[in-house]
């Protein structure tokens, strides 16, 4: 085993903490659009989140290299199959358990100090945040079914957009839970595309994704279909007045999200070809939370 810092990196996943953070600030700007912020908590909120996303993703490589899934993976890519320390002797399975272990400890330490400030309701988000990610790599994401794409949007929509929104607040709001649905999905999106270069390796490992269920063509559709129910969630609730107008400057990202299912309907069984639209499902992801922060800066110039 080599212990690096460039290793520890790669095994934190660190490049996609930035995506996460970006859900963070979207529950921040809507606290901030109402008149509550305060910047320490944001920082806090933001470095547990990140400390969480840290947990999960080394969680992610020890479960499935402990159920085989890594290793049977012949098709992985920057953005699928792991983060490949594990396989290429760089960290032993011991040391990335040590290493989630670790991070989802800051994080407890971080949720408690802020419950201490900021009321039991931060409690509540980071306990379900902390478990629910687990067991999602331990268990949930293997009982598949659906269940792990919903527990994704879950985490990283009501729970994270809401609990950033709650240190500013304490308080949660039909807007904010309306706000953190797009969000969400545009994770589970994410997690969704990921899904197709991983179908082979999920299917040996009796991980019962919803692409191993339908099969990589009846399951291409579902891409499309959470990209419409996103923009549709959107303009419904400027409709519904339970978002301000201006949150519509997340339509820009239309052509990110073009882009994306133009790729999957033509590879969605080409793993090489895939990885471009893997990319561009964080893209669309990153874009759309920032413009949806965007939206709500605007609002509050305009009032």
């Amino acid at each position: 085993m080599r212990l690096s810092i460039k290793n520890l990196l790669r095994a934190l996943r660190a490049p996609f903490f930035v995506a996460t953070v970006t859900q963070t600030l979207v529950g921040t700007a809507v606290a901030w659009n109402e008149g509550s912020f305060h910047l320490g908590y944001f920082l806090l909120a933001a470095l547990g989140v990140v400390l969480a996303n840290a947990g999960t993703n080394t969680a992610n490589d020890y479960f499935d290299h402990l159920y085989g899934d890594d290793e049977a993976n012949q098709e992985w890519t920057p953005f699928s199959g792991g983060s490949r320390v594990i396989q290429q002797g760089l960290i032993s399975p011991r040391g990335m358990l040590a290493l989630s272990l670790l991070s989802y400890g800051l994080v407890v330490v971080i949720g408690l100090y802020l419950t201490w400030l900021r009321g039991w309701g931060v409690f509540a988000f980071g306990l379900a945040g902390v478990v629910l990610s687990f067991l999602y790599n331990a268990k949930i994401a293997y009982w598949g079914r659906g269940l792990g794409e919903l527990v994704t949007g879950l985490l990283c929509g009501p729970v994270i957009v809401g609990g950033a929104y709650y240190v500013q607040t304490q308080q949660v709001t039909p807007e904010i839970m309306w706000v953190s649905l797009p969000v969400g999905l545009l994770v589970s999106l994410i997690l969704y595309v990921n899904e197709f270069p991983d179908y082979a390796a999920d299917k040996s490992a009796g991980k019962r994704t919803m692409v191993v269920m339908l099969g990589r063509r009846r399951a291409m559709p579902g891409y499309i279909l959470i990209i419409l129910v996103i923009y549709l969630t959107i303009l419904l609730g400027v409709v519904l007045n339970l978002l301000p107008w201006p949150t519509l400057l997340t339509f820009l990202s239309l052509p990110l999200a073009y882009r994306g299912v133009r790729g999957i309907y033509r590879f969605y069984d080409k793993t090489p070809q895939l990885i471009p639209v893997c990319a561009v499902t964080i893209q669309l992801h990153m874009v759309t939370a920032l413009l949806f922060t965007a939206g709500y800066v605007i609002d509050k110039w305009l009032v």
